[in-house]
């Protein structure tokens, strides 16, 4: 079954806000096996908005619409409704009282245009809004169901989960669709897909594969549809047991897990403990561990050493050894994981120093080169990196490497 999502407002087409709506709503119909065929965004001209419901209802069986509901007057989806549904507007009490009831919370006396937020489609059927003044609008034309619903992001969701969706069950009759999500972190995407080309070529034809690359890794995202979820869910467990097997290191975790969560779960389970050292990363190490409530089990702090004076005066590195290095160099940062290791009392200790850029490159250390080295109790690991020429990119890109070499030693 397919759908589409329009959102209504000049404000979006603009630019001056961002519309979230249609993601989550997307997210939520495919777990409905709900396909999303197209999400359009128009303008609060009534003739667009007509034209559009219009064009949606030849296309699909479902539109769902948010936006233009509000009691201003640049809010006008109720009388295009009616227009386009030959209908009128008439009182419906039940509103009004949750009105009422809304804005005497907040102290405020109902006026007109409050008032007229409790006129509805005479046809319509009202799905109760307990968020917010405006409710929701559920009209048929043909074989097509609109569902209207306020724009306001944390009104629409309330009304999605607790009396849209629900109703759209009754409605229609859909098959489940599955998602899981693996997450793999240190090899190249195309490297990735000639590892893995064998199992991906032998999935199930009601199983497909996507790759969604990004600084922070690869999500490898399954789907599955047209079965029993049960059946669907052992048949996606297996799959991912084999790809388990392909590429074992590479995988760092499931659907939301981190490199940050993955390794601060392993440093809570062997009771170990983490500090960080960072130049060219400038702190978004520390930033992501400590994004994780609960890290302060395992971390315990950070020196940002973007200057070689915190170097050599906070870390303690000889002033020697940065002159014959440089400080981007395996000399270098290996001696700031060792003395942050130190300084801080842990069991191991993670350091960067690199050229983030898009200036600061030469011929032998070009823009992207960055060391990491983590220290441990016995050992120190160091490894240099390549990571390319956009300084945001770089700077995250360094920043999980260093912590999935981390992950890497944890799991030895």
């Amino acid at each position: 079954m397919e759908t589409e999502i329009v959102t209504i407002g000049d404000e979006i087409l603009i630019g001056q806000i961002v519309d979230t709506n249609s993601a989550w709503m997307a997210q939520k119909l495919n777990e409905e096996g709900i396909h999303v065929r197209q999400i359009i965004s128009i303008s609060d001209d009534p003739d667009h908005i007509e034209e559009t419901l219009n064009e949606t209802g030849k296309r699909v069986p479902l539109v769902l619409i948010t936006g233009g509901l509000g009691p201003t007057r640049d809010d006008r989806t109720k009388t295009v409704i009616c227009k386009f549904f030959n209908t009128k507007l008439v009182e419906d009490p039940v509103v009004l009282q949750n009105v009422t009831r809304l804005l005497g919370k907040r102290g405020i006396t109902i006026n007109q245009l409050n008032r007229e937020q409790a006129l509805v489609p005479e046809s319509a059927m009202v799905l109760p809004n307990e968020m917010g003044t405006a409710p929701c609008l559920w009209l048929k034309k043909g074989e097509t169901v609109y569902i209207f619903m306020p724009g306001v992001p944390f009104e629409m969701k309330n009304l999605m989960e607790k009396e849209v969706l629900p109703a759209i069950r009754n409605e229609f009759k859909t098959l489940p669709i599955l998602h899981r999500t693996i997450q793999v972190f240190g090899i190249a995407e195309s490297i990735l897909a000639e590892k893995i080309k064998q199992w991906e070529v032998s999935l199930p034809d009601f199983i497909s594969l996507a790759y969604l690359p990004a600084p922070e890794g690869i999500r490898l995202r399954l789907s599955a549809s047209g079965k029993g979820r049960d059946y669907l869910e052992n048949i996606v467990n297996s799959e991912i047991k084999e790809l388990s097997k392909i590429i074992p290191d590479y995988i760092i975790g499931f659907e939301d897990d981190s490199i940050s969560i993955v390794t601060g779960k392993l440093l809570r389970e062997k009771g170990l403990t983490v500090a960080t050292a960072e130049s060219c990363t400038g702190g978004l190490i520390a930033h992501s561990i400590t994004s994780i409530s609960g890290s302060s089990d395992y971390y315990k702090g950070s020196v940002v050493a973007y200057s070689n004076e915190i170097k050599t005066n906070i870390l303690g590195i000889d002033k020697r050894t940065i002159d014959e290095n440089g400080a981007v160099s395996k000399e270098v940062v290996e001696a700031m994981a060792i003395n942050s290791r130190k300084l801080f009392g842990t069991n191991y200790a993670l350091a960067t120093s690199g050229i983030a850029g898009p200036t600061g490159g030469t011929a032998t250390k070009p823009v992207g080169m960055v060391w990491i080295a983590v220290a441990g109790p016995d050992k120190i690991v160091s490894k240099v990196y390549n990571f390319g020429n956009n300084r945001e990119r770089n700077i995250i890109r360094a920043s999980q490497t260093a912590l999935n070499m981390l992950r890497l030693i944890l799991l030895e």
